[in-house]
């Protein structure tokens, strides 16, 4: 943890979600308390059916939304892209942009999340840019340069110190499997000195470092205890409200 840092956690539901499970961000809300609000700011990215009525739902809970995604568009000939501008309509704070599942599924690339990004920011969005590499790439000893290189493709011009990057290791998402905290540490390390070459060290040095990848309440206090780890990007533990309210007070 960067102690100079108030951590972000944030729940991607994916595509999971419909209305029933509102209950889910009510739990969420109800043991938010005064004092994990202090240590902690909390997000909920659910699906787009479901934004608008989540952020409605948690007015007064100081828990922000965001989208899973949004377009490099703001309007026009585009079905099924949902914009920045739409997002912001709906209620949203933030933006997940550059999901190893979006790179992956969808074949997006370092300058098409780059694009999304700088129109999040556009829209008064802070994005959630995500860095990752494969198993493969981690094994062929690659792993750090891989990363460098997706932050200097994906990282929006005019980002400002409120830029959230999260790394998620693409072969831990999802698997039950992590880095070890070294392996972790190492990375953020490298990310950090990254992002001092893009936007400067005095900038760098107060943009959050999320981890993401099978976090949990049985590993979240060792995950958020390492240096330059900043909060977490949580995939199926944030479906589970007291789970999802563990890993924030991992860490407080």
């Amino acid at each position: 943890m960067t102690r100079t840092i108030k951590p972000l956690v944030a729940g991607n539901w994916k595509m999971n979600g419909v209305k029933a499970d509102l209950a889910i961000a009510a739990e969420v809300a109800k043991g938010h308390d005064a004092a994990l609000r202090r240590a902690v700011d909390l997000a909920i990215c659910p699906p787009a059916t479901l934004l608008f009525t989540l952020t409605a739902s948690l007015i007064g809970s100081r828990i922000a939304t965001g989208g899973q995604d949004c377009s490099a568009h703001d309007s026009g000939a585009y079905t099924g892209e949902v914009s920045a501008p739409m997002l912001v309509d709906a209620g949203a704070s933030y933006a997940i942009v550059g999901h190893s599942e979006r790179r992956t599924l969808h074949g997006e690339s370092n300058a098409q999340v780059k694009a999304k990004a700088e129109a999040a920011l556009a829209a008064g969005l802070t994005p959630i840019v995500c860095v990752g590499e494969t198993k493969d790439e981690r094994e062929a000893g690659k792993a750090l340069a891989i990363v460098r290189k997706q932050l200097r493709g994906s990282v929006p011009d005019g980002a400002t110190a409120s830029l959230v990057i999260a790394y998620e290791p693409v072969w831990a998402i999802g698997t039950g499997l992590t880095p070890t905290a070294a392996d972790v540490a190492e990375m953020h390390e490298a990310i950090r000195a990254e992002l001092g070459r893009i936007l400067g060290k005095a900038t760098a040095a107060s943009v959050r470092l999320l981890y993401g990848g099978s976090v949990k309440p049985s590993n979240a206090v060792e995950l958020m205890n390492v240096a330059n780890v900043d909060g977490a990007l949580v995939g199926g533990a944030s479906l589970k409200a007291e789970d999802f309210l563990s890993i924030a007070r991992a860490c407080a």
